[in-house]
């Protein structure tokens, strides 16, 4: 069953709760890596979060997603709970990789997300490998490979999709074209106006959506999902989309100007369009929004207190998880390992 079913009034304003809780989520990620409370690097998503719930709220819980560099909002639409995402960015050992891979490598396998992915485009690859894995064992799931406009420059995508378009594999391939790539405005990078068009050269439906739209990703995701369960292959979704930070937090953004990241908010944010939508619906009114928006900063609220109080991981827990199998020169120098990191 997807997540959604956005034909259904109750699911409608479950989707726009989702979208406010990524909103929120990065908002707050914001305000606290600028205080200092999380280490790394953040690259936050939002604008973007039609693509990651009406993309996500198309799947099934059995289904996969591979991710980007920019992952909080896929991993959360997926199903990831706040307050552990939150743990994870703090590097805490309660978040879903015990703390050791912080906001760009989160992953939790029983949800489905397979990981978020720094290296550009290695999300496209991976998405194919599990296609692959359900191709091969006859199963009755698929994958969705999100990546960014800047990653289709990159070999590997190609030739993961190729793979992919000629072996009939159970995957969707959805390109957010937020427009920079890393900082780059999108032309000087591409010598095609729409991504959606390189779909032609693997034989392959190309689609493009809009990007700001929640149910009209949904609708086309769940087309393209029917089509790859019946083994009818791989579709490339194009969502033209729109960050409003940086590509980075700290990122000057010479790229772009105030006033246009402006104008995107004022007249094509996701947020602000559907909660417009289901108002003169009928399907939820002010009191009810204001409950969502409500439930939401509680809900973060709660998952900043869970994080800050969570345990640091153990330093001697630190090749824990690394390799499947016990390797003896690692477990020779665990034991060794002093809780300060040192050895003997």
């Amino acid at each position: 069953m997807p997540q959604f079913d956005l034909d259904s009034a109750d699911d409608r304003r479950k989707a726009l709760r989702k979208m406010l809780l990524i909103r929120e989520f990065e908002n707050r990620v914001s305000e606290r890596f600028a205080d200092n409370e999380i280490p790394g690097f953040v690259h936050l998503s939002q604008g973007q979060e039609a693509v990651a719930v009406g993309a996500c709220g198309a799947l099934d819980d059995d289904d996969y997603v591979t991710s980007t560099h920019r992952a909080h909002g896929h991993s959360l639409a997926k199903g990831l709970e706040s307050d552990r995402l939150m743990a994870e960015l703090y590097g805490k050992e309660a978040g879903y990789c015990g703390g050791r891979g912080g906001s760009m490598h989160v992953a939790d396998l029983d949800t489905g997300m397979l990981g978020a992915q720094p290296i550009v485009g290695a999300s496209v690859p991976l998405g194919t490998g599990a296609a692959l894995t359900a191709h091969l064992r006859d199963e009755d799931w698929m994958a969705i490979a999100f990546c960014g406009d800047g990653s289709t420059a990159a070999g590997q995508v190609h030739e993961a999709i190729n793979l992919a378009a000629t072996w009939g594999l159970p995957i969707v391939f959805v390109i957010e074209n937020n427009q920079y790539s890393e900082g780059m405005v999108f032309d000087e990078q591409h010598n095609i106006e729409d991504l959606a068009d390189m779909a032609a050269s693997y034989g392959i439906p190309g689609e493009i959506v809009d990007g700001q739209d929640v149910e009209a990703v949904n609708d086309l995701v769940n087309d393209a999902r029917d089509r790859a369960l019946a083994g009818d292959g791989p579709t490339l979704i194009e969502a033209k989309t729109y960050r409003y930070r940086g590509h980075f937090e700290g990122d000057e953004e010479p790229y772009r100007s105030e006033e246009e990241v402006e104008e995107w908010k004022r007249e094509r944010d996701p947020i602000e369009n559907y909660r417009e939508r289901l108002l003169a619906e009928g399907v939820i009114d002010e009191a009810t929004f204001e409950e969502l928006r409500e439930s939401v900063v509680e809900e973060i609220d709660a998952a900043i207190q869970f994080a800050r109080d969570a345990d640091e991981p153990d330093p001697e827990d630190a090749y824990d998880d690394v390799f499947a199998e016990p390797v003896d020169d690692v477990e020779r120098f665990h034991d060794r390992l002093r809780a300060d990191g040192g050895g003997e």
